[in-house]
């Protein structure tokens, strides 16, 4: 499965290939309660096509009607903003007053988009860079550590696999949970020491870690942006990447296993290894969201929403973010 950006990219060089004009258009800044974080990006093509999204349709609806009356025939990119007034939010369904931003680039670079298509195919991080007023983009080595800026004139955004996480098991529900990880712009990492699983690891993409899986905890020097599965079922197996895990800066660590016996992992963590009780509480076990599921594709769902929850700072029993815990229910997006 592709990622948006690959989407939007793909779509954007398909487009050109084809002989059309196109207009890519990214969100800057936001304010308020607006229905696509900064760095969602889409691109018009010169008949109205559109690939990607910048907002709830709305927003969209009007681009598209600008990009046919004439109004994106600039070759440097500009701004514009939308929801700057009550009335305006209203008309562009905005949430609450939101505000957005956005950079327009009606003369894309080529070159730099071809550039940054071979480099995110070869599962790089890419820093892309473009300038109000000035034609043409930038495009750089990323890190895991980047993140996207605006100063008004300046936008830098990250393209690609920006976020790790490492899977120990190669069973059904790591398949499943791989792909789906993916789309997400996650690089992916399997460790399994039984061979007879690892054998039978096909999931393109993906990075095969050889060893015992406290030692690719090491070797791969999880991150802020990184998150750690266990999905063995053998607690051998499972503890010992939990061990090394559980101590390292990786925003989330989750195990499978029934709300008993993760109970008896935590207990065996804190009396038999060298783990505090705030280092074991960081634990998600049973792993993922309660949504009943029980198929492998299922559980993977589940996995991948509590890490979503957890990497967007959402608490997923009412789904809003720590400071809206307070704030009047009703203003959310949808």
């Amino acid at each position: 499965m592709d990622s948006q950006d690959t989407q939007v990219l793909a779509a954007a060089r398909r487009w050109a290939a084809a002989g059309h004009r196109f207009t890519l258009v990214t969100v800057a800044r936001t304010w308020g309660s607006a229905p696509r974080p900064p760095g969602a990006w889409m691109a018009l093509r010169d008949d109205g096509q559109v690939q990607g999204s910048v907002s709830g349709g709305c927003i969209e609806t009007d681009l598209i009607d600008r990009l046919l009356a004439g109004d994106f025939t600039a070759s440097v990119p500009f701004v514009v903003s939308y929801g700057v007034t009550q009335e305006e939010a209203r008309r562009y369904g905005l949430p609450c007053g939101g505000r957005m931003e956005l950079l327009i680039e009606p003369a894309p670079d080529l070159a730099s988009l071809d550039l940054l298509g071979e480099r995110l195919a070869a599962g790089q991080l890419v820093r892309r860079s473009v300038v109000v007023g000035q034609p043409g983009a930038s495009i750089g080595a990323g890190s895991a550590g980047d993140a996207l800026s605006w100063d008004g004139r300046t936008l830098t955004t990250l393209h690609g696999p920006a976020w790790r996480l490492l899977i120990v098991g190669a069973g059904q529900i790591s398949s499943y949970l791989a792909q789906m990880a993916q789309s997400l712009d996650y690089h992916v990492y399997i460790c399994d020491p039984r061979s007879e699983y690892a054998a039978e690891w096909n999931v393109p993409g993906t990075t095969l870690v050889p060893g015992m899986p406290d030692d690719a905890v090491i070797a791969l020097g999880l991150d802020p942006h990184s998150a750690v599965v266990a999905l063995t079922h053998d607690p051998k197996l499972d503890d010992m990447v939990l061990l090394e895990a559980l101590k390292s800066p990786a925003f989330y660590v989750g195990a499978l296993g029934s709300r008993i016996n993760n109970e008896r992992r935590r207990e065996r963590l804190l009396q038999y290894f060298d783990l505090s009780r705030a280092e074991v509480d960081r634990l998600h076990g049973p792993v993922g969201l309660p949504i009943g599921s029980r198929t492998p594709p299922e559980i993977a769902i589940s996995i991948l929403a509590e890490m979503t929850a957890v990497k967007n700072g959402v608490r997923p029993a009412d789904g809003l973010l720590p400071a809206q815990a307070s704030a009047t229910v009703g203003c959310g997006v949808g």
